[in-house]
């Protein structure tokens, strides 16, 4: 092979070679990555916190899991009384965080429910003594321990009811209780059945 030949080979085959080289880095650096995977939250299992009143064993505020009904809060609350009315009620409704169960209390015939209701003496204190409770409760003269025995009264409602007929003078009708701050269309609702008013204000004519 003449020396020009054989310089020319050299020089293509490095010329060859070196393309081969670029080809396979520039393949190797080019090559498609995957796409970032995308984590998603865990599915949310808050509990529903949930408040039950009214015609149960034990009233009060209850952690249930999601998806949970409404008779889900009343087995929480221990159930029902004998007293309780159920004909109002759809035990199979879901129910949603911060919901308000009521089950109503089955008034008699006579308008009275049961002395000491099981459900009131488990909310006083043990060193308490029991108060014999009538219904319904005389609001314009009705004790704080008797208002207090109404579902959703506590100390602070049955001292502003007492203060409101104070200053303002006894409640001519039922729904004038609304009028407390405090109380709403809910929780009038809740003890409606519950209570009532002098039949002649103290002082009336005969």
């Amino acid at each position: 092979m003449k020396p020009g030949w054989a310089a020319a080979w050299l020089i293509g085959f490095s010329m060859v070679l070196s393309l081969l080289v670029a080809g396979i880095i520039l393949l190797v650096s080019s090559q498609t990555r995957g796409a970032p995977i995308g984590l998603h939250p865990p599915p949310s299992h808050t509990l529903l916190v949930i408040h039950v009143i009214g015609a149960v064993a034990q009233p009060g505020v209850y952690q249930l899991a999601p998806g949970s009904r409404v008779q889900d809060a009343i087995r929480a609350a221990g159930g029902v009384l004998p007293v309780a009315s159920l004909g109002t009620i759809n035990q199979a409704a879901p129910i949603e965080d911060g919901d308000m169960v009521w089950v109503p209390f089955s008034v008699p015939e006579n308008g009275q429910l049961p002395e000491t209701p099981p459900a009131f003496p488990s909310r006083l204190p043990e060193s308490a003594p029991e108060v014999a409770v009538e219904f319904p409760v005389n609001i314009n003269t009705a004790t704080a321990e008797e208002l207090e025995a109404l579902p959703g009264i506590g100390t602070e409602l049955a001292r502003r009811i007492i203060e409101y007929r104070t200053v303002n003078g006894p409640f001519t009708d039922p729904e004038d209780i609304q009028n407390v701050d405090g109380i709403g269309s809910g929780k009038f609702e809740a003890i409606k059945d519950l209570i009532a008013v002098d039949s002649a204000p103290p002082g009336s004519a005969p």
